[in-house]
């Protein structure tokens, strides 16, 4: 009896100290994020007082009104929203079917192809930048959002994502539908996908946060200010010399907004994904 109770207090003990871990690892993470809504609400003067003060002595909500004007935030907005929104649509589906197809098609010489894909995974990108660079040029679509898409398209990760998702579908659903008449277009369309809906929510969430956080490609690709995305206008309040802390952090809080709500819809799909993780059939 006495080992059972001791064994009690070390698994509560254990709990308690597991809990304060992971309280001081949020507290942690969440640290940049406060910084940023503060640094948001105060104006340079307040910022670099020493000591510094986490609360405002007064809140400066004049930063999240100039961001809008200072540069053409809006445009700026709404292209990044644009783009990610096409591309993560376009790249869920586009990847889903490839990843059907190496899942559970029979196509001569399926592995050697799927390795090849998936080199693409072991290639820096900065590695293909150049030949891509020069396809889009030859193309004639640099400095248009057709361009940018367009070496979007692919993703390796979305590919293996949803094979490893495919692969643990029974095989008699395919089986039984082609049984009942359908093409592999419909059991793609009707069985396949409304299954898939926690691993393509995973794979829409990590897509759409990197094309809304994307700094490199559009900075090579779009040099039009008409064409470019948040990220290189939040670059403005940044310069050799200074930075607009304020202005930065304003808009900043204002960028973080749409990952957040994307989050939000699809938390529930994103922990079905986390949980069903390993389990086949």
């Amino acid at each position: 009896m006495m080992d059972v109770t001791t064994k009690s207090k070390w698994g509560k003990l254990a709990s308690y100290l597991l809990l304060i871990v992971l309280v001081a690892f949020s507290i942690a993470t969440l640290f940049p994020f406060l910084w940023m809504i503060s640094t948001s609400l105060r104006t340079d003067v307040d910022l670099f007082n020493n000591p510094m003060n986490w609360i405002p002595s007064k809140l400066y909500l004049h930063n999240y009104q100039e961001v809008w004007t200072a540069i053409p935030f809006g445009r700026y907005f709404l292209n990044t929203l644009k783009l990610s929104v096409i591309i993560t649509i376009l790249q869920v589906v586009i990847c889903s079917m490839a990843a059907y197809a190496f899942a559970k098609l029979k196509v001569p010489f399926k592995q050697t192809i799927f390795i090849l894909f998936m080199t693409n995974l072991m290639m820096p990108w900065h590695s293909i930048m150049v030949p891509q660079f020069a396809i889009v040029s030859k193309l004639d679509l640099y400095n248009t959002h057709t361009g940018y898409v367009l070496i979007q398209l692919f993703s390796g990760f979305g590919i293996f994502l949803m094979r490893q998702f495919f692969l643990s579908l029974p095989n008699e659903l395919n089986e039984a539908a082609r049984v009942d008449g359908l093409s592999e277009w419909k059991i793609f369309w009707r069985i396949i996908m409304p299954l898939s809906a926690p691993s393509l929510s995973t794979f829409a969430i990590f897509t759409f946060t990197f094309m809304w956080n994307d700094y490199l490609a559009p900075l090579i690709y779009l040099n039009d200010d008409l064409l470019k995305t948040l990220q290189l206008g939040l670059k403005v309040f940044q310069t050799e010399h200074t930075m607009d802390y304020g202005l930065l952090m304003a808009g900043t809080v204002f960028a973080t907004i749409p990952m957040v709500i994307v989050f939000l819809i699809g938390e529930r799909f994103f922990i079905q994904s986390v949980a069903t993780t390993g389990m086949k059939n």
